[in-house]
């Protein structure tokens, strides 16, 4: 068995191991395309991935685990191995990663007692319960066990957010409970306070730091830390920021591919450097996160594409062939091959089939719940997604005043049927009227956008979705709701001859045949606001704001013959005709 140990550098079987490592989240892309994205790593000479582990991905409702198919981490690992790859593993209960509650499962929020990323006992018991099915995995796969995993990572960026020893020591005591051998590190900001608030070098766990320019200045930093704490441990860079994520309504962020390799270069001659991402791959689902902005969060595209080395489909970028030239000049030993690059189509003419309104088919593809004041997302036990809250009034006079308070993150009523208010966070709250019958049913949509993924808004009562405190008429709360929590997995039984009324949302249904099957965008251009399906699969989130206006299709999706297409939308937009196209559709950049 191998073994792998922190000493002046890196030691493997007793021998000097440079860390050239490049980040890939197996949670963003499908399993069947794993092993092409880890090809490109391998060939570009870099000897290990890194991955973290989203706590909210495998434990979606407490106390059931999850490990199979695209989410079959051992697999991974695993498959890793064989294409000749170590791996380090960031299996901490928090990610950050631009994910939805920087991985932390929201039924964690139903304890509104809990501290999380503390030493709260109640949040250390849930965090063990977790780490009880997940180092079953683990721990066999670690290098002293003939496995691929080097090193663990305690907790992430906590230097950025608490200052609490005991937690940090309980998680390794933990980790150290459930068989793991392998070095540990924690990784954080590369500046004092930071490094000071998430260390544990007094506990033998290598520091690092992360940061993605001022390379010299930042390893200055990590040298001087080491130096305070009299450790001559090697200094690592566990994420090289190479690009960056990207917002709805903002220009997609680049970096230049020059000032990144010169940049990497002199991290990979100092010591030890981890590229996040070197494959950034896509928010499938309803996973994107979110960014805190004083007042307003700001969520995260279903692209999440990085501006890395890899594009979201696995295949090389500029980024990657100017840094293959870097390393085989900087390091002249290094082994490369040719990276693989996965041909795109572009499919037209894909009909509609079939279209019904939302509210026609509502109780067959909901779980439905009753209750006198509005019920939050977490009560309803419906982490992600839409739920729409129903209530009757009766008219006192003619034009009524209302409000909605304290909802999240999105909302839309409707007056018998009829859309009258639409609101996101920077809205709500605002007054409006309506115009009441005598009789009158109103239903507001909302949709949980994603929580945030970093920062202090992750103890902020902003994270629990729904109506909020509700709806106000006049002066007064309004009681009595029906709650319909949407399950998208029922999309199979919709009725589509339920009838479709314009301008409501609604399920659209298309089909098209295939010959031959290849990675594809899927063009939403035409739709506002919503998520689509390809073959039963939830492809995302897209809205018209852009900047990207398609959705990533790998091909592993797509099937020989029929194939099948369906999008929710919410602002009752529509297209005849849907086509896909041979790269994303970026409305903001086709302005300029």
């Amino acid at each position: 068995m191998s073994r792998f140990k922190v000493e002046e550098t890196f030691k493997l079987d007793g021998q000097p191991f440079h860390l050239l490592s490049g980040a890939i989240h197996y949670f963003r892309s499908v399993r069947e395309d794993w092993e092409h994205k880890l090809y490109n790593l391998k060939a570009l000479g870099f000897n290990t991935v890194e991955t973290y582990v989203p706590w909210n991905w495998h434990e979606l409702r407490e106390g059931q685990f999850d490990f199979s198919g695209n989410k079959d981490l051992k697999h991974f690992i695993e498959l890793a191995q064989s294409i000749g790859l170590y791996v380090i593993v960031r299996p901490s209960p928090f990610i950050c990663a631009e994910w939805e509650f920087g991985g932390l499962p929201a039924w964690l929020l139903k304890d509104k007692n809990m501290k999380i990323r503390t030493s709260d006992p109640v949040y250390l018991e849930k965090v063990n319960n977790y780490y009880k099915a997940l180092f079953k995995i683990l721990t066999p796969l670690q290098v002293d066990n003939g496995g691929p995993i080097l090193m663990f990572q305690i907790e992430n960026e906590y230097g950025s957010f608490y200052e609490d020893k005991k937690y940090l020591k309980a998680l390794k005591d933990m980790m150290i409970a459930n068989g793991v051998t392998v070095p540990l590190f924690t990784s954080d900001g590369a500046w004092k306070q930071c490094l000071d608030a998430g260390h544990l070098v007094e506990e033998g766990v290598l520091p690092t730091g992360n940061f993605g320019s001022r390379t010299d200045q930042h390893f200055d930093n990590l040298e001087a830390f080491m130096k305070k704490h009299n450790k001559q441990w090697p200094i690592v860079c566990m994420e090289f920021w190479d690009g960056w994520f990207n917002r709805w309504g903002d220009k997609i962020i680049k970096r230049d591919k020059t000032d990144l390799a010169e940049q990497v270069k002199i991290a990979v001659e100092r010591g030890h450097v981890n590229l996040y991402m070197f494959h950034g791959g896509t928010n499938f689902g309803f996973f994107n996160g979110c960014s805190a902005r004083g007042t307003v969060d700001l969520p995260q595209i279903t692209s999440y594409d990085y501006d890395a080395p890899l594009d979201e489909a696995g295949n090389p970028t500029a980024k990657y062939f100017e840094l293959q030239k870097m390393l085989k000049e900087t390091l002249t030993n290094i082994e490369q091959q040719d990276p693989i690059t996965h041909p795109s189509i572009a499919v037209t003419d894909i009909r509609l089939k079939d279209k019904v309104s939302l509210h026609n088919v509502l109780d067959d593809i909901s779980t439905i719940t009753e209750s006198l004041y509005p019920q939050s997302f977490e009560a309803l036990d419906h982490p992600y997604g839409y739920v729409l809250y129903r209530t009757e009034v009766k008219r006192s006079i003619d034009e009524e005043k209302f409000k909605i308070i304290d909802a999240r993150d999105r909302v839309q009523l409707f007056l018998n049927h009829q859309l009258k208010y639409t609101a996101y966070q920077q809205e709500i709250g605002e007054e409006f009227t309506l115009p009441l019958e005598e009789h009158n049913q109103i239903d507001v949509l909302v949709e949980n956008m994603g929580r945030v993924n970093y920062g202090y808004k992750l103890f902020a009562s902003t994270q629990y979705k729904g109506l909020g405190q509700g709806l106000m008429m006049d002066l007064h709360f309004v009681n009595h709701w029906k709650q319909y929590a949407i399950d998208f997995d029922r999309i199979q039984k919709i009725d589509y001859t339920r009838g479709f009324v314009d301008n409501t949302p609604a399920f659209y249904r298309y089909e098209f045949n295939l010959d031959e099957i290849a990675d594809t965008y899927l063009d939403m251009s035409d739709f506002g606001k919503g998520i689509a399906f390809i073959n039963g699969f939830n492809l995302g989130r897209y809205w018209e704001k852009g900047p990207i206006v398609s959705l990533y299709i790998s091909k592993s999706l797509l099937k020989h013959g029929k194939n099948e297409i369906v999008v929710f939308d919410t602002e009752g937009k529509y297209a005849e005709i849907l086509s896909t196209r041979t790269a994303h559709k970026n409305i903001l950049l086709e302005k300029e």
